[in-house]
């Protein structure tokens, strides 16, 4: 349907044939980010709107409905003043300048007063800056993402859900992993990996993630499964192998049931693995960015045991020390393995932990499409065997508070108040608040229950918590 008189530019939009999850065509609109001029025939690579990122993909011209073709629109521009940069009102050097100083002098007024300031910028775009205060501290300070909505794959709208589940407006002042997405550019926008062969696994990757650029040319980007490191050819990997001595994550073992491991890694004494894993990580997540400052973070790395050794098959951050009482930065089940609970098993093991210090944790916001699922998930069956484990005292109705079922599962108060109000269980009777259980919950709870194999055992648990703000720069 491409009409090859008109010439398809970036920006341009229009719908573009592809399947849906029932195997059918559908015609959404897509917008297109980049053009590739071949010798037979050129590709467009597009994204759909209101669709997750890790369905954008290259496509030919056959695919493309030229009669619906949106040209991007021109964006006015105010003359300079006096003929220098940024002085006119809707330039775009202003328009970067002035916000910063806006942010800067709202963070600093209720605190001390900062002795200077450090800016880093891409291009004309803000990164972060960091402000250097009397005391002699340093502080790093984001900008605060403008709200969007975005639709998944499945229709939910991410940022308005993640909202409602208490998600703090004022930018992060520690060592956060999430990106600003208001930075996004052309290239970051694009996956610019084909293909990562993991041991026995070959995985597409889903998003943007920073290799060396020469490396992202290659049909195959071949990783070592043990180190992570990663290697240009097929050749170069075998003989990595040969030189490579591990046959599991660095670090320690904490956990171990049956072929299922946990190793605890720290981010400052194995920088290079660290590093490297969140390069993999990248590649199927969309809402976090890379930091090759890894000293502050803790990662944990599930693995599968076999003759060959320790088989990555997922892993989550935190960090050492979190005053928003975050016990996950990220976390990721590399897509062999989704499906299969191991997501679950990841959640669960966070929560184990925070057991262990005894504290309440969250998973660091937003989550992705599936994080929240599998979040949503996870608190609803751990909420609900509490609430169908109590038993009456005296004849009367079982009793339990909010603040019992946080200590009893970890799970931060909010996150329970937001898990009983997604399942419509708080109801108001004679003056109090109780909690209802219909038939088609329970029901629906001892379904889930019986597919559920995998869980943590806490007898397999050997780990003793730290301390870490007696350890100075961790």
């Amino acid at each position: 349907m491409a009409d090859s008189l008109v010439e398809i530019i970036e920006g341009c939009r229009l719908p573009v044939l592809r399947k849906n999850q029932e195997n059918e065509d559908e015609w959404p609109l897509a917008e297109v980010l980049s053009v590739r001029d071949l010798p037979r025939t050129p590709l467009y690579y597009v994204h759909y709107i209101d669709f997750n990122k890790r369905l954008d993909e290259w496509v030919t011209p056959d695919r493309l409905d030229m009669k619906k073709l949106q040209f991007p629109k021109k964006e006015a521009r105010t003359p300079p003043k006096n003929g220098l940069p940024g002085s006119g009102p809707g330039s775009p050097e202003r328009d970067v300048v002035r916000p910063c100083f806006v942010l800067s002098v709202s963070r600093v007024v209720s605190e001390s007063l900062p002795s200077s300031f450090l800016f880093t910028f891409r291009g004309r775009k803000l990164i972060t800056f960091f402000v250097s205060w009397k005391n002699g501290s340093t502080r790093r300070l984001i900008p605060p993402q403008p709200g969007r909505k975005r639709k998944t794959c499945g229709g939910t709208d991410e940022d308005s859900q993640d909202s409602s589940d208490g998600i703090p407006s004022a930018p992060r002042m520690t060592g956060s992993l999430v990106s600003d997405r208001s930075h996004d550019d052309i290239v970051t926008r694009m996956k610019n990996i084909d293909c990562i062969e993991l041991g026995r696994h070959r995985l597409k990757p889903w998003y943007f993630s920073p290799y060396p650029q020469e490396l992202t040319g290659l049909p195959i980007l071949y990783l070592c499964e043990y180190c992570l490191q990663y290697l240009k050819s097929l050749k170069c990997l075998q003989r990595h192998l040969t030189k490579c001595n591990l046959r599991h994550p660095p670090g320690n073992e904490i956990y171990r049931k049956g072929t299922i491991s946990f190793f605890e890694i720290d981010g400052r004494k194995n920088k290079t693995y660290s590093q490297n894993l969140c390069l993999l990580a990248k590649c199927f997540l969309d809402h976090k960015t890379l930091y090759y400052d890894t000293d502050p973070f803790l990662f944990y790395v599930m693995t599968e045991y076999d003759s060959k050794g320790f088989h990555i098959v997922g892993y989550f951050s935190k960090e050492k020390e979190s005053t928003e009482d975050y016990n996950v930065a990220c976390i990721l089940t590399l897509p062999p393995y989704q499906r299969r609970g191991y997501g679950k098993l990841l959640i669960e093991f966070s929560y184990e932990l925070s057991k262990v210090e005894g504290k309440t944790g969250t998973p660091e916001k937003p989550l992705s499409d599936l994080g929240l699922l599998s979040y949503r998930s996870y608190w609803t069956q751990t909420i609900l065997e509490i609430l169908m484990n109590l038993k009456p005292e005296n004849g009367e109705r079982p009793q339990i508070t909010i603040n019992e079922i946080s200590e009893i599962t970890s799970v931060k108060k909010e996150d329970v108040i937001s898990t009983l109000q997604y399942l419509n269980l708080i109801n108001y009777y004679k003056g109090q608040y109780i909690l209802t259980l219909s038939e088609d919950i329970v029901e629906g709870h001892e379904r889930a229950m019986q597919k559920r194999h995998l869980r943590i055992d806490s007898k397999g648990l050997h780990f003793t918590p730290k301390d870490w703000s007696k350890r100075g720069k961790w």
